[in-house]
């Protein structure tokens, strides 16, 4: 009987699973959206079933369509949205508030004041990353301290916090399995990435109480195995890699200099820097890229909030466009954009300003400007994100770029 390895790729606006053959050739893909919640200007939430719903529909749906029996799966792999964060209660897997996404601002007063008291160059020492609300550290903080009871039954031992891989790996196994991989760890703001280990010193600042964290295993790693009351048969849950490194890992950007570029969502352009933690100096991340064979690659990262969802802002509130197909026809119909400007800062905006209350703007605009300009000027603002922090990548970790690869995904 032929054999396959099963993908789940849970992003920001949608889930996919992709089943792969022997040789690596996907076989079927589906991808299914799922709810956007804004509660308040700034926030932004997910049902924690949703995103567990969407995915194992679409497992089960690709499975069906190309008769593939889950006996036949031999491993599953997810790759995930990263910094969202959700907390569950472990008795009843009852999520205690939906999911805070990474785009979400609430926490950015609380992240000034941890600034204010001076924790800035300490955080980005031990953690790579700045204080920012985009982080899950400041998010876990909040949950505890604003879900009635929270607090108490974390201190007790009966909440577990989870990164979106957490959250599914939990799910799947049936409650068995409470893990997260390096790069995900990597990107909460409470973990050690020279230490290998959640850091005491930056917990008792967030008051974060160690028994609800995850252990933390390698990318590539057998984590348990799938429920097979849920699943259909007990699989190996034997790969978990945040979304922007498993593109890095994808793309084989192994060697030192070698960069991706990934348009979804956001845009993130990540270059390898090898066994080397390589600190920025220009306000990018220095982050770990994978945990592989008994050692960690690291990576720099230059990060933005939007790209492709400038593209869904186009279209579905300005409604320039009625699918994100038209921006090349409309792009190129004008020679260039008239001299407007958009800065895409509709959470704030990410590297390597890290300004959290920034907010997007349309400069430039005069009587001759149309409507072709306006999209125009959207689809370059990925461009020009990019190319900064693809110069301060340089800059940064002295290394020439040797390749970049831009992947774009197409959700969007």
């Amino acid at each position: 009987m032929a054999k396959y390895v099963l993908a789940m790729d849970q992003g920001t606006t949608s889930s996919r699973s992709i089943i792969f053959d022997e040789l690596g050739i996907p076989v079927k893909a589906q991808n299914k959206e799922f709810e956007q919640i804004y509660p308040k200007a700034g926030w932004v939430e997910h049902r924690p079933l949703d995103i567990w719903n969407s995915q194992i529909e679409t497992t089960r749906n690709i499975l069906r369509e190309a008769k593939v029996a889950p006996e036949d799966i031999v491993a599953v792999g997810i790759t995930n949205q990263r910094e969202t964060t959700i907390i569950w209660d472990k008795n009843t897997g009852e999520p205690i508030y939906n999911a805070i996404v990474w785009q979400c601002r609430r926490t950015s007063g609380m992240c000034d004041e941890l600034k204010a008291k001076g924790w800035g160059d300490k955080v980005r020492a031990k953690t790579g990353v700045p204080i920012d609300a985009y982080f899950s550290g400041t998010k876990i903080t909040w949950l505890l301290d604003n879900v009635p009871n929270a607090r108490e039954r974390a201190e007790k031992g009966d909440l577990l916090f989870g990164t979106v891989d957490t959250w599914l790996m939990w799910k799947l196994s049936g409650g068995t399995v409470h893990a997260t991989d390096y790069s995900n760890a990597s990107r909460t703001m409470i973990f050690n990435i020279h230490t290998l280990d959640w850091d005491d010193e930056l917990l008792e600042a967030l008051r974060i109480p160690r028994k609800m964290l995850p252990e933390v295993k390698p990318s590539s790693y057998i984590y348990g195995y799938t429920d097979p009351k849920i699943f259909g048969a007990k699989v190996p849950i034997a790969s978990s890699i945040g979304d922007q490194q498993a593109a890095l890992f994808g793309q084989t950007c192994f060697e030192e200099g070698s960069s991706k570029a990934t348009y979804g969502t956001g845009a993130f352009l990540m270059m390898t820097t090898g066994k080397k933690a390589v600190e920025s100096k220009n306000g990018l991340l220095t982050t770990i890229a994978w945990g592989l064979n008994n050692e960690v690659i690291y990576c720099l990262e230059g990060n933005t909030f939007v790209a492709g969802a400038t593209i869904q802002w186009l279209r579905d509130e300005l409604k320039m466009i009625k699918s994100a197909s038209e921006t090349e026809d409309i792009c190129l119909s004008v020679p260039d954009t008239n001299g407007v400007y958009l800065v895409p800062a509709f959470v704030g905006i990410a590297a390597p300003y890290w300004d959290q209350y920034a907010r997007a703007s349309i400069h430039g605009i005069t009587r001759g400007v149309n409507r072709a300009h306006i999209v125009r000027a959207g689809v370059e603002s990925m461009c020009y994100q990019i190319k900064e922090i693809l110069d301060w990548q340089c800059n940064d970790s002295d290394i020439r770029i040797i390749t970049v690869y831009n992947q774009q995904f197409p959700r969007h």
